[in-house]
């Protein structure tokens, strides 16, 4: 999949072009490249990076990185993806000027966007809009309850099997690993500690089952009340795994929330807890 960061990247060719953010990559996300494709043009798929919401001043917790975004529209297999730098300027860019300078600029003949597709300052380019500038428009219908906030309520709330349903796959947790408290180790129980990006979606603090690297994996995401922490820490255990992951990137899919993180009255209950949670994981059923 050729990967473009201007239209003149891009070669001279009749287009289908779908357009959004695409954060997640979900189940609506992909019957819109779904169509795009359909067309028999060549396909194209048009984000933006950084999300549009945090350039413009608010918050907003991403489902995937940049790069796992990417990786997931490749897996829907268009042609091409044209990566648009989202600044303030271009969200002061009149729709019409907008559709000369990335749409027609691309030889777009055909755009595919949801029905509720906005763009162009103060949002006022549309479906009609597209249309009276002589594009072939293709709505396609809002999967019902597929959103990419409706996913990001479910993820706070520990409801991963929910979050999978809608994403088609289940819900990724990625990050860096580095070095923790080590306090792991010492009680049996070797984890990988996570650091996400800065924006990245965390679920609720709680004990889960999932996956890493093909091997089960246990992880707590919480402050380690046992011990009285106060700083939110992503520790993952990988069951029947050996080496040393420091320094690397790992992405942990996860799977069902196993319980919520609490303190014990001695540190044998703890370790006593941390083997019926492996149990678990072990036994867990992957959704999506």
């Amino acid at each position: 999949m050729i990967v473009a960061r201007s239209p003149a990247e891009l070669e001279p060719a009749e287009r289908a072009v779908a357009v959004g953010t695409f954060d997640g990559v979900h189940r609506g996300h992909r019957a819109v490249i779904d169509a795009v494709k359909e067309t028999g043009l060549r396909s194209t798929v048009l984000t933006f990076e950084p999300h549009p919401r945090l350039v413009l001043g608010y918050e907003v917790q991403l489902l995937t990185t940049f790069q796992r975004r990417l990786e997931l529209i490749e897996e829907a297999r268009p042609d091409e993806v044209l990566v648009v730098e989202f600044t303030q300027e271009l969200s002061r860019l009149e729709p019409e000027t907008f559709v000369a300078d990335y749409l027609t600029a691309i030889g777009a003949r055909v755009v595919v966007a949801g029905e509720d597709f906005r763009f162009g300052a103060r949002r006022r380019g549309d479906v009609a809009l597209l249309r009276s500038l002589g594009l072939d428009v293709r709505p396609v219908p809002i999967l019902a309850g597929v959103s990419s906030s409706r996913i990001r309520e479910l993820v706070r709330e520990g409801d991963l099997p929910g979050a999978a349903a809608l994403l088609g796959r289940p819900f990724e947790l990625e990050g860096d690993v580095v070095y923790g408290d080590r306090r792991g180790g010492t009680l049996g129980f070797p984890t990988a500690n996570l650091s996400p990006e800065p924006h990245a979606l965390v679920p609720a603090h709680g004990i889960y089952a999932g996956e890493a690297l093909g091997h089960r994996v246990a992880a707590s995401i919480g402050v380690n009340p046992h011990y009285g922490g106060n700083e939110r820490r992503i520790e993952a255990f990988l069951l029947d795994f050996e080496g040393d992951l420091y320094g690397s990137r790992l992405r942990v899919e996860l799977w069902e929330r196993l319980r919520e993180e609490r303190a014990f009255a001695r540190e044998e209950h703890l370790v006593a807890q941390i083997t019926a949670d492996v149990e678990a994981a072990r036994s867990a059923q992957r959704p999506g």
